[in-house]
């Protein structure tokens, strides 16, 4: 090999490493728009009218202004999950009791499962909302993701059976995604094509974007990952006030930092 091209294949080793390094260490800053206190025990996040969910003693509540929704079900002990991707049909999640209950947008109650009482036996332990009158979940008896349509009290599997436990899971309308316990990630659909999306850095808490994106806290440090097209990846830290959150949750470019006493919200593109 002749000295130029030993010395042009130097410099584009050099720059591709100082390009790598550079994606690991960028920051965005987003813009602090609001604060207030809050007295709950776990905040839930906001819908698209503006409503803010908690949970506060177990009894979950919806707020805005001095409009204010609440519910509670003694019967059914702790509330485990609550799912408001659809804030018409609010999904909240007994697993204790194998149950769940369906809320209109006033907190009144749709229906309420017993999943004990289906024809097939089923034990959930993950649950979310779905398409079509349909939840997604996961039933720990067989290992397998599926689908309830709870007009119809049926239930279908979707996936094969899953041979890790996983430790984190998301659903969206269309899509489960869940990180299992060696921190790799997975999507099924509601055709039950299961999608291997990689491994995802360790992490105390998690918000997946899409299959490509996400935002995670370690160490109470907040940061988002960006996996492009040719496989490479960006770790952005955001840089927030708070030295400690108790939970993150970002929507329609806010991200909103839960604190035991506060909730600040910052505005913040995400591309």
């Amino acid at each position: 090999m002749r000295k130029t091209e030993r010395k042009i294949l130097l410099l584009l080793f050099i720059a591709i490493s100082f390009s790598a390094v550079f994606s690991q260490n960028q920051k965005k800053t987003p813009t602090r728009v609001a604060s207030f206190t809050i007295d709950a025990d776990e905040f839930l996040g906001y819908d698209s009218f503006g409503f803010s969910y908690q949970i506060k003693n177990n009894i979950f509540s919806k707020i805005k202004g001095s409009e204010i929704y609440e519910y509670k079900n003694v019967s059914l002990g702790k509330i485990t999950k609550a799912d408001i991707l659809n804030p018409l049909k609010i999904v909240l999640f007994y697993e204790d009791f194998n149950s769940a209950v369906l809320l209109d947008n006033q907190l009144n109650k749709i229906t309420e499962i017993n999943f004990s009482q289906n024809n097939v036996p089923i034990v959930v332990t993950s649950i979310g909302m779905s398409t079509q009158n349909q939840l997604w979940i996961y039933n720990s008896l067989n290992q397998q993701i599926g689908l309830f349509d709870y007009l119809k009290n049926e239930y279908k599997t979707v996936s094969t059976p899953l041979t890790e436990n996983f430790q984190f899971y998301q659903t969206d309308f269309n899509t489960f995604y869940w990180i299992d316990e060696k921190y790799n990630w997975f999507s099924c659909d509601i055709f039950g094509k299961t999608t291997d999306l990689g491994k995802v850095s360790d992490f105390d808490k998690i918000q997946v974007l899409s299959p490509k994106q996400y935002i995670f806290s370690k160490a109470n440090l907040l940061s988002f990952k960006d996996i492009h097209k040719d496989g490479s990846e960006t770790v952005s830290e955001i840089d927030i006030l708070e030295k400690s959150l108790n939970k993150f949750c970002y929507k329609d470019q806010i991200l909103s930092i839960f604190t035991a006493k506060e909730i600040t919200n910052y505005k913040i593109v995400i591309p």
